[in-house]
C-alpha cells in the first residue's frame, strides 16, 4: 500500500524557526490581509459577490442569479455560505467584505487540513512549515482573498487527500472525509474536480487493494474497507444530489442550461498542453513546484513510499486535468494542494548551496520590494519626489490620501518586525522556505496596510455607479443595456440598485446603460446621452446613459 500503517512517520529535519501558535497568528492575519476594506473588484470578485448579495436579498438559494438575472455559475456552496456571512456580520463590516469572510472560512480549512495531511506525511515539522509555504505560492494570493468559489473546491480536494491517509488507520473517518471532499468538491466548482476527487480516490485504494491481494502480510487496515467505501459513497451522494434536484423543482430548464455549461467546460477551448498551460504553471506554482520536484528526484528510487506515492498521483491527475483543459488560474488551484504536500517535504531536504541560494534570493527580493513600497506611499501622500508621485495621480485623479496613523504605525511595524524576525531565525533546513513566506505575505500584508485605499479607487464602480443615480428615479421603470459586463452589472445593482435588462426584452425601455470604449460615437439614434462616466482613471472603458427620446 502506498500509505501503510505499519510504516513510522518521522520529521524530515529538525524542528523549524517558528511555533504552532506563531503560525496560526499570522495565517489568520494573513487571510484577512485584503479579503475586507475594499469595494467589489472586476471581474470575478464582483460577479461572486453579486450572486450572494442576490441570494441575500431575494431569498433566490436555489436558482444562482446575477442583477436579477438567472446564470449558470458554478454549484452554490460558496454562494450560500457567502451571503450568510454577509447578513450575520453586516453589522460589523461593509455587506461585501462581510460576505467575503467565506473566503476566508474555506482557505483557512484549506490550510488546516494541509498541515494535518503533511504531518501524516512527514512528521509535526513540515506541518508547521506546510501551511507558510501554501500562503508563499503566487498563485494562491488573489483566490484566497476575493470571492472566488474555486476556494472550496480546493478545500474539498484536500479533505479528499487527507481521507486517503485517514482510510489505512482509521476507515470509517476515511470514508466520512472522503464523501465530504467528493461532495464539496461538486458543491465548490462543478463536476470537474468531483471527478479528480473520485478519480484519485479510486486510483488510490485499488492499487492498495491490489497490493494486498498480492502481499498477504501486509497491514489489515490496507484492505479495501467496504463499510468505509459505503459511507464515501452515501455522503458524497447526500451532499451531490439535493441541489440538482431542488433545481429540477424551481426550474427544469436552468438545470438544463447549467448541465450544459458544465459539460461544455470540460471541452477545452484552447490546444492541449499549450504554451499558456506552461507559463501559468511556471508562476502560479512558484516555489511549489521546484520544492517538489527535488522531493520527488530524492525519492525516485521509493515512489511508492509513504510520503510520495498519494501526493504525487494526486499531482499527475490534477495536473493533466489542468493541461487538457483551459488555462485558466483556477483550474490550477487543485494541483496546488499536493504539490504543497511535496513540497514541504522537498523544503526540509535542500541541499547547503541551493538553501543558501533560495534564502538569499528571497532577502534581497522583499528587501527591494518593501523598500519600494514604502517609496511609492511617501510620494503617495507627499507629492515627492514628484516623478514617482505622477505614476500614483494618473492611473488615480482625483484621489486624496488619508491614511489614519495606526495604519501607518502598523505597516512600520510589519516591515522592522519582517526584517527583526528573518534576520533573527536560526539556522534549520527549513529557513529558506520560512523566510521565502513569510516575505512574500510580509509583502502583502505592507501592500494592504499602504495602498489597498489607492487600488480600490480606481477598481471599484462604486463612483461610476453614483454618476448615474441622479439621473434615475426611485422607479425609473426598465432598464436596457448594450455590451454591458457581468462585473459591471451586479456593481450597477449592489451599489445603488440599478437592474438592468437584455436589449431583446427592453425594447419599451425608457433608459439605455452602454459600456463602450472612449473612441466610440457618442450619439444614438433615438436616444439622448445623460452622462457617460467610468472608474478613476479608467482609459479604456466607458459607461453611457442615455434616454430614449421618444418614450
Amino acid at each position: 500500500m502506498p500509505f501503510a500503517p505499519s510504516e513510522t512517520v518521522t520529521d524530515l529535519a529538525a524542528t523549524p524557526p517558528i511555533n504552532r501558535w506563531w503560525v496560526m497568528l499570522f495565517c489568520a492575519l494573513w487571510l484577512l490581509a485584503g479579503t475586507v476594506g475594499h469595494d467589489p473588484w472586476k471581474p470575478s470578485d464582483a460577479i461572486n459577490l453579486g450572486i450572494a448579495f442576490d441570494m441575500s436579498s431575494h431569498q433566490r438559494w436555489i436558482v444562482p442569479h446575477i442583477a436579477g438575472d438567472p446564470w449558470p455559475t458554478s454549484p452554490p456552496l460558496y454562494f450560500w455560505v457567502s451571503a450568510a456571512c454577509g447578513q450575520l456580520f453586516q453589522w460589523l463590516l461593509p455587506w461585501h467584505d462581510a460576505a467575503r469572510l467565506a473566503t476566508t472560512l474555506f482557505g483557512a480549512g484549506f490550510l488546516w487540513t494541509l498541515a494535518i495531511s503533511v504531518r501524516h506525511l512527514a512528521g509535526i515539522s513540515a506541518a508547521l512549515v506546510a501551511p507558510l509555504l501554501a500562503i508563499g505560492t503566487l498563485g494562491l494570493l488573489l483566490p484566497l482573498h476575493d470571492a472566488q468559489p474555486a476556494i472550496v473546491g480546493v478545500f474539498g480536494f484536500s479533505l479528499t487527500l487527507l481521507a486517503l491517509l485517514k482510510w489505512p488507520t482509521t476507515p470509517r473517518l476515511g470514508g466520512l472525509l472522503l464523501g465530504l471532499g467528493i461532495g464539496m468538491s461538486f458543491l465548490g466548482t462543478g463536476i470537474g474536480l468531483a471527478l479528480l476527487s473520485s478519480l484519485t480516490a479510486l486510483i488510490t485504494l485499488a492499487l492498495g487493494h491490489l497490493i494486498h491481494s498480492s502481499h498477504p502480510t501486509q497491514h489489515p487496515a490496507t484492505r479495501l474497507n467496504f463499510t468505509a467505501a459505503s459511507l464515501a459513497l452515501l455522503t458524497a451522494t447526500g451532499l451531490i444530489l439535493p441541489w440538482p434536484y431542488l433545481l429540477h423543482q424551481a426550474s427544469p430548464a436552468f438545470l438544463d442550461w447549467w448541465w450544459t455549461t458544465e459539460k461544455n467546460s470540460l471541452l477545452p477551448n484552447t490546444p492541449w498542453f499549450s504554451q499558456a498551460h506552461f507559463k501559468l504553471l511556471l508562476w502560479a506554482s512558484w516555489p511549489l513546484l521546484p520544492l517538489a520536484g527535488w522531493h520527488v528526484w530524492l525519492e525516485r528510487y521509493r515512489l511508492c513510499s509513504p510520503k510520495t506515492a498519494l501526493p504525487l498521483l494526486a499531482s499527475l491527475l490534477s495536473l493533466l486535468m489542468f493541461f487538457l483543459g483551459n488555462p485558466r488560474p483556477e483550474y490550477l488551484l487543485p494541483s496546488l494542494v499536493p504539490l504543497a504536500m511535496l513540497a514541504t517535504q522537498g523544503a526540509g531536504r535542500l541541499r547547503r548551496g541551493a538553501a543558501n541560494a533560495f534564502d538569499w534570493f528571497g532577502m534581497v527580493t522583499f528587501s527591494l520590494i518593501h523598500a519600494l513600497l514604502w517609496l511609492g506611499a511617501i510620494s503617495l501622500h507627499t507629492g515627492a519626489p514628484e516623478k514617482i508621485a505622477k505614476n500614483f495621480t494618473k492611473p488615480a485623479p482625483g484621489f486624496i490620501p488619508d491614511t489614519p496613523f495606526a495604519i501607518l504605525a502598523l505597516a512600520i511595524v510589519l516591515t522592522l518586525g519582517w526584517l527583526i524576525f528573518t534576520l533573527s531565525l536560526r539556522r534549520t533546513p527549513w529557513r529558506a522556505a520560512t523566510r521565502w513566506s513569510i516575505g512574500w505575505a510580509g509583502v502583502w500584508l505592507l501592500i494592504t496596510a499602504l495602498w489597498l485605499p489607492w487600488i480600490d479607487y480606481g477598481k471599484s464602480y462604486r463612483l461610476a455607479s453614483a454618476d448615474f443615480s441622479p439621473y434615475l428615479s426611485n422607479n425609473p421603470g426598465c432598464i436596457t443595456r448594450r455590451n454591458l459586463g457581468l462585473a459591471q452589472r451586479a456593481s450597477l445593482d449592489y451599489f445603488n440598485g440599478i437592474r438592468t435588462i437584455s436589449e431583446k426584452n427592453g425594447k419599451a425601455c425608457e433608459f439605455l446603460i452602454a459600456q463602450t470604449s472612449p473612441k466610440t460615437e457618442k450619439s444614438l439614434p433615438g436616444w439622448h446621452l445623460l452622462k457617460e462616466t467610468s472608474r478613476p482613471g479608467d482609459k479604456s472603458e466607458r459607461l453611457r446613459l442615455y434616454r430614449r427620446l421618444n418614450p
